[in-house]
């Protein structure tokens, strides 16, 4: 039987733990000769894990995001997005925002362990935040659309 430990943000142990995963989305110009980050948005360890739970980055794997790995937008990798493609990722943020308005908060399982002790790692996803966090995204990237940055997702 494993022991079920809730990841709480605030645990430093959790924090360092390997399906403790957080990202951001920052706001690049592609061309441009050196890198800069203009503006960053960061996705919560709660928000990552949702994007992943809900499949939302699967609806958004329906656009053509460049990665070195050529996975698209993936855990554990950068993806590019071109401002071409800002509308279509703010309508599949739109649908997914839709999606989870209604959804209840869920118990999910990020991971576990064998040894030295069976232990498995949960963490509550909230709709709430996620869905906070979907329109926090969608402002960002209309912002991004407007001034002509492309976009970089660091996962």
């Amino acid at each position: 039987m494993y022991r079920k430990i809730f990841i709480d943000d605030e645990n430093a142990a959790h924090r360092e733990l390997s399906i403790y995963r957080k990202g951001h989305v920052n706001a690049i110009r592609l061309n441009d000769e050196g890198y800069f980050v203009y503006q960053s948005l960061p996705i919560s360890a709660h928000n990552y894990a949702a994007l992943f739970h809900y499949n939302s980055i699967d609806a958004l794997n329906a656009l053509p995001f460049i990665s070195e790995t050529k996975n698209g937008l993936d855990s554990w990798d950068e993806a590019y997005l071109p401002n071409t493609l800002l509308e279509k990722l703010i309508g599949i943020l739109g649908d997914e925002l839709d999606a989870h308005r209604e959804t209840k908060p869920e118990e999910i399982m990020l991971g576990w362990q064998d040894s030295p002790e069976k232990i498995s790692y949960w963490r509550v996803i909230s709709p709430t935040e996620f869905c906070s966090f979907l329109e926090s995204l969608m402002a960002f990237v209309k912002e991004a659309q407007t001034t002509g940055y492309d976009l970089e997702f660091i996962l």
